[in-house]
């Protein structure tokens, strides 16, 4: 049964929680676009292309903002209940602080459980959609764009330099066209003005030139030396140019189909039992192929350096296999021997490049999995620390909250990517990567709650003023003993 007080708790606890997990949000999606501003700015992209972008990216990037808005939220709620003395009013009924942190976990048990369905059913969908449109967009043309004495080469197989441009775009005049199609013959058109226009359907650039020239070069040999030169004088010229290749095009969603990061733990699982097996096969048959090249393996049992041979009349026994054989042979077979052994090498050495980013592929695979599981109990982790700690320092607001909140999530963040890069690097195993940030913060968190729970004054300056003044009377006191 719900009581009083723990609907006073989650009540405060819902309305930051609320606030901080969009604004964490919203600056997390920030912060991407601010890395790929590049890319996005002068590609005409539309309003609607880019608020889809902002919706996939947004779904995400909620496991990472879920546990940050926890740890902020928590400092917050503990931190004002603190600073107006509710807290210590809750203590003094005899209420202790786990009953009074009781509610709050088990809210924080089901949002784990959210940003765990959410990561599995949600998330592979939505970077899949994301990293097709992010490809897309970063391999799209910029759009469309003629300035005034500045040669414009994005149109395959032309250049084109506008003198200048009426108010309206539309007039232009001192038009050189150069055509790029033959690099051994000199085309190019010069017009004293022309009006420009796209098609409608947004497939062509058509410019109506006036009172100009064409001027063409003809060749029936690339490498002849004779050619033709033919000026054309004109009064009026249609020159049409193609701009598909200035379209936005969406590609397929099934080219990032095998990603890892597109897949749910049931199709992660699956994956990763098919890549063991396949490794295990990969070395089974590495092993069958370098011994079928060593014939002499089949021999590897005889007996022959117990064989006697006769030098010089006297009689001993053969300590290395080069001493059977005749002077004449004996450069024949090392020469034999080092080719077998360098093809050998290098077909075990592109086995092993192969291997090896089989192997790659499949940590990738087990980060995945560790992956939707500890972001989801990050979220519990960071409660740890956030409600003990906004229980010792008392304040409330954003101000002192934020500070702890970013310098633990900072902790978070940075252990958890050493820790997948680790993992990828094959220095730890996945599972030890993955969970890195989890074995750092959850001794911080048990450390912070013991301390709330004896009334800490751990973050109390005047505390530490007082244990100074001590150490400084001690060391007086010694000094004039």
């Amino acid at each position: 049964m719900i009581k009083k007080l723990d609907k006073l708790i989650i009540k405060a606890f819902v309305g930051p929680f609320v606030a901080t997990f969009f604004i964490t949000l919203l600056v997390l999606v920030m912060q991407f676009f601010w890395l790929y501003i590049d890319d996005f700015v002068g590609k005409g992209l539309g309003a609607g292309l880019i608020l889809e972008f902002i919706w996939y990216q947004g779904a995400v990037l909620v496991p990472l903002a879920l546990p940050l808005a926890i740890l902020l939220s928590s400092l917050m709620t503990f931190g004002n209940l603190g600073e107006s003395f509710e807290l210590v009013a809750i203590k003094a009924a005899g209420i202790s602080l786990l009953r009074f942190m009781r509610p709050l976990f088990f809210v924080t048990l089901l949002i784990c459980g959210v940003a765990f369905l959410f990561s599995n059913n949600i998330i592979p969908i939505a970077n899949l959609k994301s990293r097709t449109l992010l490809a897309d967009i970063v391999y799209a043309k910029p759009a469309f764009d003629l300035k005034e004495g500045v040669f414009y080469d994005k149109i395959n197989g032309f250049a084109i330099k506008i003198g200048k441009k009426e108010s309206n775009d539309s007039i232009i005049r001192d038009v050189i066209i150069y055509e790029q199609t033959n690099p051994v013959q000199d085309n190019f058109i010069i017009a004293k003005s022309g009006v420009m226009r796209v098609t409608e359907d947004k497939r062509y650039l058509e410019f109506n030139l006036r009172d100009g020239w064409r001027y063409q070069e003809r060749t029936s040999n690339a490498y002849s030396p004779n050619t033709e030169f033919i000026r054309l004088g004109f009064k009026e010229y249609t020159k049409q140019f193609d701009l598909s290749a200035f379209q936005f095009v969406r590609t397929d969603d099934s080219v990032n189909k095998n990603n890892e990061r597109v897949l749910s733990m049931r199709q992660l699982d699956i994956a990763i039992d098919s890549l063991r097996k396949e490794n295990d096969a990969i070395r089974v048959q590495l092993t069958k192929t370098m011994y079928a090249t060593w014939t002499f393996t089949k021999y590897i049992d005889s007996n022959w350096a117990k064989q006697e041979l006769i030098d010089t009349g006297k009689r001993k026994t053969a300590t290395t296999f080069s001493q059977w054989l005749p002077d004449s042979a004996k450069t024949d077979v090392a020469q034999r021997a080092s080719g077998q052994v360098n093809s050998i090498r290098v077909g075990l050495e592109s086995t092993a490049t192969n291997l090896k980013d089989r192997e790659r592929i499949f940590r990738k695979h087990n980060i995945e999995w560790h992956r939707k599981i500890s972001l989801s109990l990050a979220c519990l982790v960071l409660f740890l620390i956030g409600a003990p700690l906004g229980s010792i320092i008392r304040k409330g607001g954003l101000g002192t909250p934020l500070i702890f909140a970013i310098i633990f999530f900072m902790v978070f963040y940075f252990s958890s990517t050493m820790g997948e890069k680790f993992a990828k690097e094959n220095t730890l195993s996945p599972f030890m990567g993955m969970w890195l940030a989890t074995f750092v913060l959850v001794p911080i968190g048990l450390f912070l709650t013991y301390k709330a729970m004896r009334d800490s004054q751990l973050f109390n300056k005047e505390s530490y003023h007082r244990f100074a003044k001590k150490m400084r009377s001690f060391f007086n006191r010694k000094q004039a003993a």
